[in-house]
Parts: structure tokens; sequence; C-alpha cells
């Protein structure tokens, strides 16, 4: 199993204006160069329009609206239009996070997944800011890590467990889930370790505050 990072895709399911988003491959190499540098100045990232537009791209086009009934295809009729003014009330700091609608999902055990559908602002908005975010951390992982990272898939983590199976001398495997865990977390006290993290570690609080609307909302 590799030890470091693969390079980093960066391909939409749409093509985009800019084949490379050259200001997120500055942020990117910054972090890797200087892993003790912390980013004060990252919001003008995430309002920039080509952000945006690569963020509505990436998308599921079918999936549910949440509150407002907004749905993919019926905000891209007026596209541009509407990420100007999305782009500006984040900008001015107007932007505020949606209710987000809440559906259950039966599981297999008889009891019921809570799940939250944001509006589809609030997903542009919060793929943008993943895409920001991911320039500075994924620098920080190592090859053997898969959860929640572009690219990547728990179908890749098992080939890449059998491989390491197969080639190397392995005693135990270790296997476990953490049981409901985002359904008993407080998101408080989530909301300030995500703080806490942002002051401490690779990017300040003002570059970040913004999200805890979305903490609160979900």
């Amino acid at each position: 199993m590799a030890k470091g990072n693969l390079p980093q895709q960066n391909a939409s399911r749409t093509p985009s204006r800019n084949d490379a988003p050259s200001a997120l491959e500055r942020v990117r190499q910054a972090a890797g160069k200087d892993k003790k540098l912390r980013f004060t100045a990252l919001l003008h990232h995430i309002y920039n329009l080509d952000t945006l537009r690569r963020a509505y791209f990436r998308l599921k086009k079918e999936a549910a609206p949440g509150v407002d009934g907004e749905t993919w295809r019926h905000y891209g009729e007026k596209l541009e239009e509407n990420l100007q003014g999305l782009s500006d009330r984040l900008k001015r700091g107007a932007y505020r996070a949606k209710p987000v609608r809440r559906v259950f999902i039966p599981k297999a055990d008889g009891r019921q997944r809570p799940l939250g559908v944001p509006v589809l602002e609030d997903k542009i908005v919060q793929r943008a800011a993943v895409e920001v975010l991911n320039a500075i951390y994924e620098t920080d992982f190592l090859g053997f890590s898969y959860g929640f990272r572009p690219g990547r898939s728990q179908h890749q983590a098992l080939d890449a467990l059998y491989t390491g199976l197969l080639t190397r001398r392995v005693n135990w495997v270790l296997d476990l889930d953490i049981q409901g865990f985002f359904d008993g977390i407080s998101q408080c006290s989530n909301a300030s370790c995500s703080s806490s993290g942002c002051e401490s570690r690779r990017w300040s609080l003002p570059s970040c505050h913004r999200s805890y609307t979305w903490h609160r909302e979900g």
C-alpha cells in the first residue's frame, strides 16, 4: 500500500473554463511546502465564480431538492446570474444557510437513519468550501487514507487491503465502526472543536467562521 499521496485529480463532471484551478494550485503548493503554514484569507477562493461553477457541475443532477424546492436543472437555466448573486452575497457576508430538510432512510435492522437535505445553493457553497480546504489538507494525508477523500472510495481501500494481505505478512486486521456517532455528537462541541482546529492548525477563524451556520442548521 502506498505511503504517500497520489497526484490529485481535479477532473470535473463537466469541463470548466479553466482546466487547472491555478489559484487553488498555488494554495496546495504552499500547504505542501510548509506544514505549519496557516491560511488567513480563503473566503475569496470560495466565492470565486469559477469555484462556484465547478461546485455546481459536480453536484448530482437528480438529487432531491431542499426546503426551497430548487432543483439542479432549474437553477442552471440562469446559472451565471444565479452564481453571480450567490458570489455577491458571500462576498458581502449576506449569505445565510437555509434550514435542512430532514428525511429518514430505513435501516436493515428496522431503525431509521436521519438524513439532511440542504438547499441547492448551500450544497454549492459547501462543495466550494470542500474544494478549497482539500487544497490544504490533501497534502497532509498519507496514501493509505481513503475516507472522504476526492477521487477515492471504499472499493479502492478494499483493493489496497487485499493487495497488502497478499504481498505482506499481516497478523491481524481491525474493522470497527462507531455506532450512531453523528446521531449523538454535540453540534456545539463539534463546532467548537472545528473552530479551535482552525485557529491552531492550518487556517484561522476569520476564514472559517461562516461554516458554523452549517453546524447549526444541519
